[in-house]
Formats: C-alpha cells, structure tokens, sequence
C-alpha cells in the first residue's frame, strides 16, 4: 500500500518489514487506526491493556494524560519510516516531533520485540 493513502478510522495489520542481515522477517500485528479527531482524540485513554498497536494520524506528538498503563511510542515520517522511538509512563506530554507524521502506540515494551527501532520501515494492511 502506498504512503499516500488516505486512512479512515477502523482496523488493519501493522506489519514491521524485518530485518535481511539479522535474519529477522516481517512482523505482523493487528492494528486500530485512528485518522479523525475524536478518535484521536480518545486514542488509548481508559484501557488497561492493547492488543497490537495504535496508529495516529496525522499526528506528531503525544500525551499519556488520563492513560493506566505506560506505552511505547514510535513517531514516523512521511514514509512509514521510523524516527525516533520512547517509552512514556502515564501523565506525560511527548515533545513534538517535526518531521513526524503519524503515531504508533502499543503496550510498553513490545515494540523491540517486534523490531521497531530508529530506521526501521512499517507499513499498514487495510
């Protein structure tokens, strides 16, 4: 799917293209997309726990105000390219980040498990 794609707010798969030289192959997990404000906006507020993972978009910083548990926060470029990555404990504000356009949260820690790290390429499944 092309990184051009106009999202709507529902489900897909988050797959983590892996990793040749490690010998790591593609990671794929099930995904919430969240592309209007009020869904957004309520992003993982009241959960106590995510199977998968989150996508935001547009967005290019997050909060965990109100949230119950910590999560792993992956910022992504305008190619589903990963640009930085943080672990955020409830009640925190996330810095911006400028070149970021979409947000993916998912349960504190998983995130390395499934390779997503500083470089690494995702795409979304529909």
């Amino acid at each position: 799917m092309g990184w051009r794609k106009r999202w709507r707010d529902g489900v897909g798969v988050l797959v983590v293209e892996g990793d040749e030289e490690a010998g790591r192959g593609d990671v794929r997990v099930p995904v919430e997309i969240a592309r209007s404000y009020r869904a957004r906006a309520r992003g993982l507020l009241g959960r106590d726990r995510l199977d998968g993972a989150m996508l935001l978009t547009p967005a290019s910083s997050v909060h965990t105000f109100r949230m119950r548990m910590a999560i792993d926060v992956a910022y992504l470029d305008r190619r589903f390219r990963v640009i930085a990555v943080r672990t955020m404990r409830p009640g925190r504000l996330g810095s911006p980040r400028v070149r970021s356009r979409h947000v993916l949260e998912a349960q504190a820690g998983v995130m390395a498990r499934w390779g997503v790290r500083v470089g690494a390429r995702v795409r979304v499944e529909t």
